[in-house]
């Protein structure tokens, strides 16, 4: 995503005074934090996290791992621990006390930390599958590692600037903060709620199953799709949405948890709800209309693939073009011809980059003021003794990181980096030394802006297609070390914005400082074996499926493709696909086209009368929002969206204005155990009948699972 998840559509935002109001200062400085509970709890629910984030980036589904269900079930689990173990004699060491908010909070950042699947894993995943390179496990891992280190030693850099300052509040994080007090200050989850959020819990761990394996008819029910049983290309198109890549899922209603999580219709507030729903609506009249008017030249081709497909329709043969070190073979690719995308992939990068554009002037002219009041207070802030944030000096009393530490921390795992990168085997230097440091210090320069604004607008604004195209310019008829790319130019960013988000958590909560630093680094750790070693498993056992344009309902390699078509189209091929002129041309000129988008509805804004309906309408848009899911349909499944409408009117505005009490109680905790018992049987069955670890194990055909026909009944299957 380019942009944040909570706060995205929200004009009338918190301020940094109310982390004053809001988030208390209180602090027990005797609390332990290491503890029996937290390293097991740490450690499983990292493990589970890795595990699972690493599943869903090969499944069909646009899935992640829920924070608020780790939040919720170290809760749980921790104050059962408490409640179960002796506190008497010998037994103390084991329980010290009640389960306490800094124990909690070091959970809580290891297991998002681990959870958070690194680019470097996809990327090495992207070399397995569509180059043949398989790195030594161990470069593998370290790889993985150091990629995530870089970006933290950078974080630690910027604490004086985008840490401990009042004007860094990070928005987004404030609903964190406000549940982990309200739960250790203010007995939150009482045991009636605790009784609600297991039965919750279980009533869907049971229900999942049951759409996921027996009748997958259930994830995407459409009368129009069973009407016409998969004799119409353009219904498949147009409505269906039951398997990878098949539609765009118009009028489709899904009873899967984890297909309808992706929306966050409990969690995302209405306005940014609204905002996502007319970028798809739009999304359907612009992605079809483009396909069937032969925009870019797709119509002979899939309707819907991030794969990259040659003039005779079929999967682009890569190999042809390239030598054996990876690099643009001319004589060859005036044989084989230049690669294609389809149209509604071509149409979604525009979008994709439209939005990226539109974000950085909406920031700008919709949040100026409160982004030059905090330039003014950060130039005071550099120096400590002028913080006057209550929660920095609150902190005060508990040794801080030395600066040295991440120092030390980055030149060691950039130097690691620069050593995997070169140890790649089969001959072929992944990425050269210099470009691994421009690319290091290119991020991380932009990580200072980037910071900022997330840090004082709740904004996150990715940076992905952007480095990719200046990489296409430095690394011309080079694919490999474009998709290398990501790692250094797009994760360095990425981790240092995670990490920084982490850091002001582990203030507001006053978990010390060396804690905090520790509970990443072992997140990371934990996270990079488990995301390496489960995605081996997961493309040793469904190498086919993963690299199949299309997938299965199972497995997809949408996400992985994606890197492998942006190193062949960017890398190889940019100059003569990208360039003025040449046949995608408009795909990144799209960035400079978003700049423009946001001016129309704030000088409508700014000269309709107050109070009137076009001032309520030009503030209640969001220009970055709608143009980003005009893209967001041509990938995976479809069979959620409409269902996530229902639910989020329901949550989200109903709830919320006629039913506030029960929205307070209850609304967060029955999203965190929807996401938590769904996310559990989607583990299990991964495992047991999904192939994860070895052989798939299919369903016997009916009417609700048939073979000849896609999931929902649209499309006849191969």
């Amino acid at each position: 995503m380019l942009l944040s998840k909570h706060v995205l559509a929200e004009r009338t935002r918190p301020n940094s005074s109310l982390t004053r109001q809001v988030i208390s200062t209180t602090d027990n400085p005797s609390l332990p934090v290491l503890t029996f509970r937290s390293v097991i709890l740490g450690v499983g629910l990292s493990a589970f996290g890795a595990v699972l984030g690493t599943i869903y980036t090969f499944k069909p589904q646009n899935a992640s791992v829920s924070q608020l269900f780790c939040l919720i079930i170290a809760y749980v689990m921790g104050t059962a621990m408490h409640a179960l173990i002796p506190t008497h004699g010998c037994w103390k060491w084991l329980n010290p006390g009640p389960f306490n908010i800094k124990e909690h909070t070091a959970i809580v950042i290891m297991a998002s930390t681990a959870s958070t699947v690194a680019v470097a894993m996809e990327v090495i995943a992207a070399l397995d599958l569509f180059y043949d390179i398989r790195l030594n496990h161990v470069v593998a891992i370290f790889q993985i590692f150091s990629s995530q280190m870089i970006g933290y030693g950078v974080a630690g850099l910027l604490r004086d600037l985008l840490v401990y300052p009042t004007y860094a509040f990070y928005p987004t994080y404030i609903s964190v903060v406000t549940l982990l007090q309200s739960l250790h200050f203010g007995g939150l989850l009482n045991y009636k709620k605790r009784r609600f959020f297991w039965i919750v819990f279980v009533a869907i761990f049971f229900w999942e199953w049951i759409p996921q394996y027996p009748f997958p008819l259930l994830t995407a029910i459409s009368v129009i799709c069973l009407a016409s049983n998969g004799r119409s290309t353009f219904v498949r198109n147009l409505f269906g949405a039951g398997s990878s890549n098949e539609g765009l899922g118009l009028l489709s209603f899904s009873t899967s948890w984890t297909l309808i999580t992706q929306g966050n219709p409990l969690v995302w507030p209405w306005q940014t709800q609204v905002n996502s729903y007319i970028g798809m609506a739009l999304g359907y009249i612009v992605l079809t209309s483009c396909y069937y008017g032969d925009v870019f030249g797709g119509r002979d081709l899939a309707f819907m693939s991030t794969s990259l497909f040659g003039n005779d329709g079929n999967v682009y043969n890569q190999t042809a073009i390239l030598t054996p070190d990876s690099k643009l073979d001319p004589t060859q690719l005036a044989e084989v011809g230049l690669p294609r995308y389809t149209t509604t992939y071509a149409i979604s990068q525009l979008a994709f980059n439209c939005s990226l554009g539109a974000a950085i002037v909406h920031i700008l002219i919709w949040n100026w003021r409160e982004l030059s009041e905090a330039v003014g207070r950060m130039r005071s802030a550099v120096d400590k003794k002028e913080i006057d944030d209550p929660h920095y000096n609150e902190m005060k009393k508990y040794r801080e990181v030395p600066m040295s530490w991440y120092l030390t921390l980055f030149i060691a795992s950039l130097a690691v980096g620069i050593g995997c990168s070169h140890a790649g085997g089969h001959g072929v230097v992944l990425m050269p030394w210099w470009s691994v440091i421009l690319f290091t210090a290119l991020s991380a320069l932009i990580s200072v802006f980037l910071g900022f604004i997330t840090a004082t607008t709740g904004f996150n604004i990715s940076i992905k297609d952007a480095m990719q195209i200046l990489a296409a310019f430095i690394h011309r008829g080079q694919a490999i070390p474009v998709m290398y790319t990501n790692i250094y130019g797009n994760s360095t960013s990425f981790q240092t914005l995670y990490l920084l988000q982490d850091l002001k958590l582990g203030q507001y909560t006053k978990l010390p400082p060396r804690w905090t630093f520790i509970a990443q680094v072992a997140g990371s750790v934990i996270g990079s074996i488990f995301n390496y070693t489960m995605m081996i498993s997961i493309v040793t056992n469904n190498r086919a499926a993963l690299r199949d344009p299309v997938g299965t309902r199972v497995w997809s390699g949408w996400i992985i493709q994606q890197y492998n078509s942006a190193s062949i189209a960017m890398g190889a091929l940019g100059t003569e696909l990208f360039t003025y002129g040449r046949p995608y041309w408009l795909i990144p000129f799209g960035i400079f086209m978003g700049l423009f988008i946001p001016l129309p509805l704030y000088m409508a804004y700014r000269l309709a009368p107050r109070g009137s309906t076009l001032a309520w309408l030009a503030k209640y848009i969001n220009s970055p929002i709608v143009l980003l899911y005009i893209g967001y349909l041509p990938y995976s499944v479809n069979g959620q969206w409409w269902s996530c409408f229902v639910i989020g009117w329901a949550a989200q505005y109903w709830a919320r204005l006629r039913r506030p009490q029960w929205f307070k109680k209850y609304n967060y905790i029955t999203s965190a155990a929807l996401d938590g018992g769904s996310q559990v049987i989607i583990f299990i069955l991964s495992f047991a009948v999904f192939g994860a670890s070895g052989k798939a194990v299919d369903f016997p055909n009916w009417w609700g699972n048939p073979m000849a026909l896609s999931v929902d009944r649209c499309a006849a299957t191969d």
